[in-house]
């Protein structure tokens, strides 16, 4: 395979990345875990946080369920059940946009507030910027893509991302893809590979056991004094 910046970016930073998220999560949980949450500034300031915090987590986790299913299950499948590769890109367009926008707005409203708000700007690091600003960019460049660049990704990018996962990488197929499409898979791997050095350690920390759990019953007992 002849090496050039195709093959850096799409065959080898892939799975550089993916080495220093795995090595590195399980290195900060080892060796720091006195840190792993999302030192959460919501004491500081919460009137901000009311639409900033839903619009932003409910729509990336959204935005994840959606690349999940739209890049990683093979168009195979989904003419199984009778969604042909033009509604499937139809879907995927639609949910893009919704996802991208409440993605994009919450992102935004987070780094405002990190630099507006007086509290909150005075304890906030360099670290929590610049991880604001990685997401920035790759949501941003990712709804763009989305709202204006309308590429057919099933014949190329969706098989170079099963590629990857599957441990058989064909680089090749990402050479004709357009740059800004590049370009938010770069972000996103570099993301990837910052995330064990920042705050976002605490995706790992989602409360799935509350999902089951029983509710707690409070009642109004009155005192006869």
């Amino acid at each position: 395979m002849k090496f050039d910046w195709n093959t850096l970016a799409f065959l080898i930073f892939p799975y550089l990345s993916f080495a220093v998220f795995t090595v590195g999560h399980a290195w900060r949980y080892l060796t720091d875990p006195f840190h792993w949450n999302a030192k959460s500034s919501e004491i500081l300031e919460k009137d901000s946080l009311k639409y900033a915090s839903p619009l932003f987590h409910y729509g990336i986790v959204l935005t994840f369920i959606g690349h999940f299913g739209g890049l990683l299950i093979p168009q195979t499948i989904y003419d199984a059940v009778g969604i042909d590769a033009d509604e499937h890109t139809r879907i995927a367009i639609v949910l893009g946009m919704v996802f991208g926008v409440m993605s994009l707005s919450g992102v935004i409203l987070l780094l405002w507030r990190r630099r507006a708000k007086d509290r909150v700007a005075a304890a906030s690091t360099a670290n929590d910027t610049v991880t604001l600003a990685l997401l920035l960019f790759v949501i941003l460049v990712g709804t763009y893509n989305v709202f204006f660049g309308h590429y057919h990704l099933l014949d190329t990018l969706a098989p170079w991302i099963r590629s990857i996962v599957s441990f058989s990488p064909n680089p090749e197929l990402m050479a004709e893809v357009p740059f800004a499409y590049q370009l938010h898979i770069l972000a996103a791997f570099l993301l990837f590979a910052f995330s064990p050095f920042s705050r976002l350690i605490h995706i790992w920390s989602l409360p799935i056991q509350y999902l089951p759990r029983s509710y707690l019953l409070f009642r109004r007992r009155n005192y006869k004094f």
